[in-house]
């Protein structure tokens, strides 16, 4: 049996194969943030289509951290209801489900909730100032707001949740010094900027426990001039791994990392052009023992099959083939080894910015001939 097929664990958390559904924005929530049965139907077609461990949605953890309409919310009890749902609907699928949760910081969407951006400093466009500097105060409650989405995941009943640290949101933002320009001690060094990530990850151990696997995503690097680096992304998962992180999952980039872009548009028609942070993950595994997942850019089984069997990633992460083929995983188990047919050409995200919900433009006008 390929090792992609492998059953493994996570803390308690036991995968029936290697194969991640990496977090993305559908569009599908209420506009509250609560959950939809069409989001439920999303993921429970991922339970059933084979996926090792679905995550969710990018799942703002409070009213500010919001960075698009219809996202998923963790921010209040009164969205348990729709969220335990999702989790009864995976589990009866046959699957397992982790909860990603996020704050947008600088880039949170002013014009959907009213609220003012923060973020680690003032950051500026050609109309001047769209983000404030948190206060320490502001720090302190966004830390004790994703300790409590941690908590209201593990009651809604998820197996785990992942905090998003990645792709210019709040966490990335003070990891990354295009970002952060602070004075106090959440900036300089990279030790100082890692502080929150070390912080929020300790206040969620605090409310789930020992027994519930907390994973983080992060850049391997942003791709820009004085922003985080493969040495910056090392030392912070040095410091996770110390910490009692459960799982790193790695991507790269940030909006203004241009065609660096985490979402990045074009064909990949080659093997060669598979696996954008291949050289940042075999560098992560010679120095940081905690299970390592690998998103970006990877399409074929072969190459996947390398990377775990070469040591490269322990788990490899999907999001827009999952989109186009949510059954993809039972497809390659099948014998069926041909690859994702995702034509990475982001048409996936219009429907969902036009409040339709995220679908496969492709598929979908292939079904309707």
């Amino acid at each position: 049996m390929s090792k992609l097929f492998e059953t493994t664990t996570i803390n308690i958390m036991a995968l029936a194969n290697r194969f991640v559904r990496s977090a993305t924005w559908e569009g599908m929530a209420n506009e509250d943030g609560s959950c939809t049965p069409k989001l439920i139907d999303l993921v429970v077609q991922l339970a059933q289509g084979g996926v090792g461990l679905i995550i969710t949605s990018h799942t703002y953890v409070s009213r500010e951290g919001q960075a698009s309409p219809w996202q998923l919310g963790v921010y209040s009890d009164e969205l348990l209801p729709g969220l335990t749902e999702m989790t009864e609907a995976v589990h009866k699928a046959g699957g397992k489900i982790a909860m990603q949760i996020t704050h947008a910081g600088c880039h949170g969407a002013f014009g959907l909730t009213g609220l003012e951006p923060l973020g680690p400093s003032v950051m500026e466009n050609e109309k001047g100032p769209f983000c404030r500097e948190m206060t320490q105060e502001e720090i302190r409650e966004t830390i004790r707001a994703f300790g409590q989405g941690a908590a209201r995941a593990k009651k809604a009943g998820f197996d785990g949740v992942q905090i998003h640290a990645a792709h210019g949101y709040l966490l990335s933002q003070f990891l990354s010094p295009f970002y952060n320009k602070r004075k106090d001690e959440y900036g300089g060094s990279i030790e100082n900027r890692a502080k929150i990530v070390l912080e929020v990850f300790q206040s969620v151990r605090a409310v789930v426990g020992d027994q519930f696997p907390v994973m983080i995503k992060m850049n391997s690097e942003d791709f820009l001039n004085g922003g985080f680096s493969v040495e910056d992304m090392l030392q912070v998962a040095v410091m996770l791994e110390k910490a009692g992180v459960d799982a790193i999952e790695l991507s790269g980039g940030t909006r203004y990392s241009g065609k660096y872009f985490p979402i990045r548009k074009g064909k990949i028609d080659s093997e060669e052009k598979e696996v954008w942070y291949r050289e940042a993950a075999k560098r992560y595994k010679e120095k940081i023992n905690v299970p390592l997942m690998l998103v970006g850019g990877i399409r074929s089984y072969g190459v996947a099959e390398k990377l775990v069997e070469e040591g490269i990633t322990d788990y490899i992460s999907f999001c827009r083939p999952l989109i186009r083929e949510p059954d993809l995983i039972n497809r390659w188990k099948s014998g069926d080894t041909r690859k994702a047919s995702c034509l990475s050409d982001n048409l996936c995200y219009k429907p969902a910015r036009e409040g339709q919900g995220l679908y496969c433009v492709v598929e979908e006008q292939l079904r309707s001939k």
